[in-house]
């Protein structure tokens, strides 16, 4: 079978962001499957245009990746983070158009825009179109105050029901997002979570070449890795770190990249914060060294009741690396990482709770690491990225049949 993937987020294993995609698309390739991924040339993480020279290219399996045209312009205002979408809309569309003896089209948003092209190009090739939510855009959008235009949303919210409605298949990657799309039109929903691959992490190496790297040797080590977005509600955590400066022993590596780091850098550097490390945002492929220098890792979001729904890719990441996670998020998350006994969990937008959990881990490294280890066998029986991509692959074969 032959699948295409229109996904402008798409990132590989060598580049910064999350990979789920090119972990999925390399699974059905070994299953004996064809995957093309038009995907955008400009990262989504970094805004950098990491891959405008290479148009076309093909992984060491067999997955083939061809980068579409985008408008560098993710990290600039909202409206022309909406023309970088339409740019790739309508790149993604041409480039689709030439894509040969297509057996399946699958589309995943966010962006919602790149939805549209899914479809049409699953109904010009007759083949069943499939599409993956991975975040309840544009809903997401109007709650962080995103997205405030009254025609754009009106424009959005109708665009969303469209999808599920004219969807053959709609998977979701959180139990949380299930009512809202059945509710919004989705007819046969089937829900493929979040995971990680528990061989791509050692949850007994110590990272220390990345500990002297950053001068973190001796310290304990509170790791955030992801976006620095409006969502991601850093600046607790930077009050946070204002709350422990008297403990020098504690360090909190931010790591990664997005729209607000350069105001986050200024704003620890007016602070004085010297027990915050700002550092770029590694590929896939180096997460396992940056995570295993880590004692302890962070999962933050604004305390946003629709945030409640979601399952972030990090946490998974973060238990399969044994290590303990400090989650500022509530809802089915904090469900799954209570229920494996992988963290602390505190209230969401709470500095003060945030340092102390930091604290408390500090000062119990036998209950920091059974925590971690705790998450570590939880990955291994319910959320291993490779069962979870035999589900989706006998899901896709389904579809064709």
């Amino acid at each position: 079978m032959h699948i295409l993937l229109i996904h402008q987020a798409f990132a590989a294993l060598d580049e910064p962001g999350g990979t789920r995609h090119h972990e999925l698309a390399r699974h059905l390739v070994r299953q004996g499957h064809q995957v093309t991924v038009i995907a955008s040339p400009v990262s989504y993480l970094t805004g950098d245009e990491t891959g405008m020279r290479v148009r076309k290219q093909t992984d060491d399996l067999g997955v083939t990746i061809i980068r579409s045209y985008t408008l560098p312009a993710l990290h600039r205002s909202f409206i022309w983070r909406v023309f970088s979408f339409l740019s790739f809309m309508i790149s993604s569309f041409i480039n689709g158009l030439f894509v040969r003896k297509v057996d399946l089209v699958w589309g995943t948003t966010p962006p919602i825009f790149q939805g549209p092209t899914a479809w049409l190009l699953a109904r010009l090739k007759g083949c069943p179109f499939l599409l993956e939510v991975r975040d309840l855009w544009p809903a997401f959008a109007v709650a962080v105050g995103v997205l405030k235009n009254k025609c754009l949303i009106r424009l959005s919210e109708w665009l969303e029901r469209f999808l599920y409605r004219h969807a053959d298949q709609v998977i979701v990657n959180s139990p949380g997002y299930i009512s809202h799309v059945q509710s919004h039109g989705a007819e046969h929903v089937t829900l493929i979570p979040n995971g990680a691959d528990p061989d791509m992490f050692d949850p007994d190496a110590k990272g220390l070449d990345f500990r002297q790297e950053h001068g973190l040797e001796g310290h304990f080590v509170v790791l955030y890795a992801g976006a620095h977005g409006m969502s991601n509600d850093l600046d607790v955590v930077l009050e946070a770190a204002q709350l422990l400066l008297e403990e020098p022993s504690i360090q909190i590596v931010l790591l990664g990249s997005g729209k607000e780091k350069p105001r986050l850098v200024a704003e620890a550097e007016e602070r004085r914060l010297s027990n915050i490390h700002f550092l770029p945002p590694v590929p896939k492929s180096a997460m396992k060294t940056a995570l295993a220098a880590s004692d302890a890792c962070l999962a933050i979001l604004k305390p946003i009741e629709l945030y409640k729904t979601t399952y972030p890719n990090k946490v998974f990441d973060y238990m399969a690396a044994g290590r303990p996670v400090i989650l500022a998020i509530e809802g089915v998350i904090k469900e799954v990482v209570e229920e494996a006994q992988a963290g602390i969990a505190v209230p969401p937008g709470n500095p003060d709770e945030l340092a102390s959990a930091i604290r408390h881990l500090a000062e119990n490294p036998e209950i920091c690491r059974e925590m971690g280890m705790n998450g570590r066998r939880t990955i291994e029986t319910e959320f291993s990225r490779v069962e979870l991509a035999d589900k989706f692959t006998a899901l896709l074969e389904s579809m064709r049949s």
